[in-house]
């Protein structure tokens, strides 16, 4: 029993470590503006998840009915939009 709660612990602080994202070039944050002006969307905490799936990450962007977080692909098309 003793070693089932060293294995969950262990991995609740340990396991999340490999999920940080990377800061997104200028190039990149230019391009994914420019992807999300159109739907009245600026600004936000832009970055690109490092799992290797090439998706960027728009947190509490802000748009004209509230604040969004907003995904794109590595081709910077809107995969979603998730209203905070």
């Amino acid at each position: 029993m003793r070693s089932i709660a060293i294995a969950v612990l262990a991995l609740a602080c340990f396991g999340t470590g490999a999920r940080a994202d990377e800061k997104v070039s200028q190039a990149e944050a230019k391009s994914i503006q420019e992807a999300i002006e159109p739907s009245g969307c600026f600004g936000g905490e832009m970055e690109k998840e490092t799992e290797g799936t090439g998706v960027y990450e728009v947190d509490d962007a802000t748009c004209k009915d509230g604040q969004y977080d907003i995904k794109l692909d590595k081709d910077f098309n809107v995969l979603s939009m998730t209203r905070d």
